[in-house]
């Protein structure tokens, strides 16, 4: 298929097929609905709103973009639209309860977006809080964490421009095209993809990892039994039902800027912390110092990359092995070094590596090693985006698709209100309760803050002071 409705198309990237990797096997197709709200404390022009909208369509051509079926083919292709001029609804929650208005929302979000349509939709909103701005929610092939703060961030600048003096006009969003290009030269056997390659085979080289469960031994000890394989080192990631929920943590903006301090003086970044926050907890729980997890990255380096929009994630396994009797600083050390190494080769096609990795160790299906997959995103609208509007409030809300594809997914963003942390537990609800999850990230952070406390004792020390 070269074009459709007379527009262009284009196969689709390996972040896009990555989303297929759950999708195909989930009944639902709103699993690939994001959802996600930005109000603010402040007097918004309906029309003035809407008017930044479809500016920021017009600046943004991944949210032009469409979806379609070759079935003579039978592959999938993109396309993008020279203007949306579709309807932006106006939807006013006052009278209403915050639970109802967010009820309302979540089944917004929980509408699957179909062929040679928008793949996105977007309502203004007053809360019944009376604070005003817009909902959001997009297909995950072509909208992530950070193309969405992008695209929010765009429609503010500009109706700030439009409404305020002395306020800049903001600097132009680039090419998806172009770089959705650049990516297709990669994945045509380019130099860099086979180096890539060999990277992930020579990772997979290492003997058999093992499942550390969030709850201890018992999916792993389970799956032994059934299996009657005493040997066996992986287990069900998840559940037999993809319906899932997602339950909230904060943490303050205090304990959080001391996280944040402690990482600008040890040169390392929030997502190290992170990981060994959550690595420490597994091997607390597990009495093991091999532990698995799931690491998505961004790949938003370049200038291109960070204002192309689209969906740019990719997720590879991150597999540690540090011993108790190292200090809480070297196991950081070690987490950086390593983060750094795999930086240089997310590009390659997490699929192929998911694949790949499960040949090479024949894991048994619905089965794997990794209990959990973190994203960090640590770009704000609080730095980038409503500075014009002056120290007003506002908030950011996710809404659930009701579905997930696997156990437990932990988003760790940055919280408007104060700047402290919210960690966000997607998770199938029959793998996970959220009393369960309230005591992961009780004991996760509890690790983080005695050993940015005291960096020189051994991880085995900071365990047996939690």
């Amino acid at each position: 298929m070269k074009t459709r409705k007379g527009f262009k198309t284009y196969p689709l990237t390996a972040a896009q097929k990555y989303h297929f990797y759950y999708a195909d096997y989930c009944p639902g197709k709103e699993i690939l609905n994001v959802g996600s709200s930005l109000t603010i404390e402040f007097e918004l022009n309906v029309d003035e709103l809407r008017k930044a909208i479809y500016k920021a369509y017009e600046r943004c051509e991944s949210m032009r973009a469409r979806l379609v079926y070759d079935e003579k083919e039978k592959q999938w292709y993109q396309y993008i639209v020279d203007k949306e001029d579709r309807e932006i609804e106006y939807v006013d929650f006052t009278g209403k309860t915050m639970e109802e208005a967010e009820a309302e929302m979540t089944a917004w979000t929980r509408v699957p977006f179909g062929q040679d349509e928008p793949m996105n939709k977007i309502v203004i909103i007053k809360t019944p809080d009376g604070f005003q701005g817009m909902y959001i929610v997009g297909d995950h092939r072509f909208l992530d964490a950070q193309s969405l703060i992008g695209f929010m961030k765009d429609v503010i600048e500009l109706y700030c421009n439009a409404n305020f003096e002395n306020v800049p006009y903001p600097a132009d969003m680039r090419s998806y095209v172009e770089q959705i290009e650049k990516d297709f030269a990669y994945e045509a056997g380019s130099k860099a993809s086979v180096r890539d390659r060999e990277y992930f085979h020579k990772l997979f080289e290492a003997p058999e990892p093992i499942y550390n469960g969030i709850d201890g031994r018992k999916r792993l000890d389970d799956a032994r039994r059934k299996l009657k394989n005493p040997n066996l080192r992986a287990a069900p990631t998840g559940s037999d039902s993809f319906a899932a929920d997602i339950d909230i943590f904060h943490l303050e903006g205090e304990p959080t800027e001391r996280l944040m301090k402690f990482c600008e003086e040890q040169h390392i970044s929030l997502q190290c912390l992170l990981i060994m926050g959550i690595r420490t907890y597994l091997q607390k729980m597990n009495s093991c110092d091999d532990v698995s997890m799931m690491v998505a990255y961004a790949r938003r380096a370049t200038l291109l990359e960070k204002k192309s929009g689209g969906t740019r994630i990719h997720s590879f396994p991150f597999r540690t092995i540090i011993p108790e009797d190292k200090t809480f600083l070297e196991g950081i050390h070690e987490i950086r070094d390593k983060q750094n190494e795999v930086f240089r080769y997310v590009n390659f096609d997490p699929v192929e590596c998911m694949n790949y990795k499960r040949e090479v160790y024949q894991t048994p299906l619905g089965m794997g090693y990794e209990t959990v997959a973190l994203t960090y995103q640590p770009a704000t609208l609080r730095e980038k985006g409503l500075v014009d509007l002056g120290d007003i409030r506002y908030k950011t809300k996710r809404y659930g698709n009701g579905y997930y594809a696997d156990g437990l997914y932990l988003t760790v963003m940055h919280r408007p209100e104060d700047n402290g942390l919210d960690f966000s537990f997607e998770h199938q609800v029959k793998a996970y309760s959220r009393e369960t999850l309230e005591l992961f990230y009780y004991y996760m952070c509890k690790i983080m803050f005695k050993g940015i406390e005291n960096p020189n004792l051994t991880i085995g020390a900071v365990i047996k002071l939690i």
